[in-house]
């Protein structure tokens, strides 16, 4: 690859080949998309039930205190990433690394083949969602919502691999893929853009109107006090503070490509910043606003049954949204509205989130190989369809989906954000240059404490998060599953990030790295331009 240097004495040059990259149409348009990405399914089935079990009210303070030593910073980091060296995430890698850029780009298909696995099954995922909406017209699960998920609908098997399809399950996927495809096929502004656009206010009006419902409930009130009554004791549990980083940590889509996608198609002046606090703040704002729904009805069901808040089971993750909601959706008044409202929110949801993981790999993938966008999205999103179909849309696919997320997100992604951080600010040492080109860029300046907290305290607390997840599941498994299972699903997920990171990285390029290049008028800093407060665009020449 040619050294990133070349691309200083080019200044303002077009694009090799005379092929504009794609850009979104603006910076709302970017906005919404990137708000779109991060709130996903984990949104509403993760962080009630979390915040819940780790201090109420009182786990909003590490929380807070996560998502600005943490979240932020790290988001800022992949904006910087994508926008200065303007290319999916392996391009990008592979420019930042300069002479080492071969085994950066590793790093970024490492990344990139955590998207993959990922959004092999967060569409089936959504295809529940689509499937539970139906269901909501005639409350079709009955009077027990765990025997007919696991049992009449996802007809659930032992361990194993089985290819004994779900039709159920099968036809909402296909419906969900060819969805999907025909978004990425039209590109970024057409495609995603314009999904989000519609998607995301659709969404939030939708759970608002879920939300204003659920507070007039009977027992909501208990439901909300549960929630957000402080236990102020918990804040001296070290887990509950790795609670708050692993919550904002996933939900923010960082770490893991889809934030250096999206800034690499911002245009060449960008706020970098501002947009980014609107999203973090956003999504952040959003989950709150689950707990609030979620909680509220929680507590309409608590009053029911007759039972406090913490004798109920199934408050985070599949259980909350496919047995606990079914269950009080039965007893409600209005239920079936209430049920595709939810259900219908779960869908979106999920929809605007993976098209963000999938044009992470249809990205990679054009830039490395050099077809064009229909093209990729056709490859990609052909084979990653037939693979989730085969292994998701099974009577195994739910033990398979349940392992096969754990390692992906709490091994995948943790690891890549750790060597994320230490190869980008330690090895490359390119903080200086990526601090400069957020402040020079963006009205709130990031200083010399992003760096800080990206290259120290982000590294140390993800890597304590990856070295203890990586010994309870050694030493205690995972869901009573086979040990063999936990093997073949679990840790040979990992390996087939590693193994495809590495393969995908020698592989020979289709067309140069650097068509699409980085912006030449922003060059890695001498010393002295890297000085505090020295800049030679100040924040006030930053336009969309």
């Amino acid at each position: 690859m040619a050294r990133f240097e070349k691309d200083q004495q080019t200044a303002a040059s077009p694009a090799p080949e005379g092929r504009p990259r794609e850009q979104w149409t603006g910076q709302v348009g970017f906005i919404l998309s990137a708000i779109g990405s991060a709130v996903g399914l984990g949104n509403i089935w993760r962080f009630p039930g979390v915040a819940y079990e780790n201090g109420g009210g009182a786990f909003l303070v590490p929380y807070l205190i996560a998502l600005l030593t943490a979240g932020i910073p790290i988001l800022f980091l992949d904006y910087a990433i994508g926008h200065r060296f303007r290319g999916a995430a392996p391009t990008a890698f592979r420019r930042l690394g300069g002479r080492t850029g071969r085994w950066m780009e590793s790093l970024g298909w490492f990344q990139v083949t955590i998207a993959f696995v990922i959004g092999l099954y967060y569409t089936v995922v959504i295809a529940w969602s689509l499937s539970f909406f139906v269901f909501s017209f005639d409350l079709r699960w009955g009077d027990d919502p765990a025997a007919f998920l696991t049992g009449e609908y996802l007809q659930t098997g032992d361990p194993g691999f089985s290819l004994e399809f779900v039709p159920g399950v099968l036809i909402p996927l296909a419906i969900v893929w060819v969805l999907a495809i025909a978004v990425l096929a039209a590109g970024v502004a057409k495609g995603l853009q314009r999904v989000n656009v519609i998607a995301l206010p659709v969404l939030v009006i939708a759970f608002l109107i879920l939300v204003v419902r659920a507070l007039f409930l009977d027992g909501a009130a208990e439901g909300l006090n549960a929630l957000f009554t402080p236990d102020w004791t918990a804040l001296a549990d070290p887990n509950v503070w790795i609670a708050a980083y692993s919550q904002i940590f996933f939900s923010l889509s960082i770490a893991f490509g889809i934030m250096i996608t999206y800034a690499s198609y911002r245009k060449r002046r960008s706020n970098l910043t501002t947009p980014g606090l609107v999203v973090a703040f956003s999504n952040s704002s959003f989950e709150i606003l689950a707990g609030i729904g979620v909680f509220a009805t929680l507590g309409f069901f608590a009053f029911s049954q007759g039972v406090a808040i913490d004798e109920l089971e199934g408050l985070t993750g599949v259980g909350l949204s496919f047995i606990t909601f079914p269950a009080i959706v039965s007893q409600m008044p209005g239920g079936p509205i209430f049920g595709c409202l939810f259900f219908g929110s779960l869908a979106l949801a999920g929809f605007t989130s993976l098209v963000s993981v999938l044009q992470v790999v249809s990205a990679a993938v054009q830039e490395k190989f050099g077809l064009s966008t229909r093209r990729a999205a056709l490859s990609v999103g052909i084979v990653s369809a037939i693979l989730s179909m085969l292994i998701f849309s099974t009577t195994t696919g739910l033990l398979a989906l349940d392992v096969v997320d754990q390692w992906a997100n709490n091994i995948g992604i943790v690891a890549s954000a750790i060597l994320t951080t230490v190869l980008v600010l330690w090895v490359a040492r390119k903080g200086p240059e990526l601090r400069y080109h957020l402040d020079s860029l963006s009205t709130f300046r990031v200083g010399r404490v992003w760096v800080l907290l990206v290259s120290v305290l982000a590294p140390l607390v993800l890597g304590y998060m990856l070295v203890s997840r990586i010994v309870v599941l050694i030493t205690e498994g995972y869901g009573g599953m086979p040990p063999w299972y936990l093997l073949v699903f679990g840790w040979g997920t990992v390996l087939v990030l590693v193994v495809g990171a590495v393969v995908l990285s020698v592989l020979r390029w289709k067309r140069s790295p650097d068509d699409f290049t980085a912006w030449p008028e922003y060059p890695p800093l001498s010393a002295e331009r890297a000085a505090p407060g020295a800049t030679s665009r100040g924040a006030k020449g930053a336009r969309s």
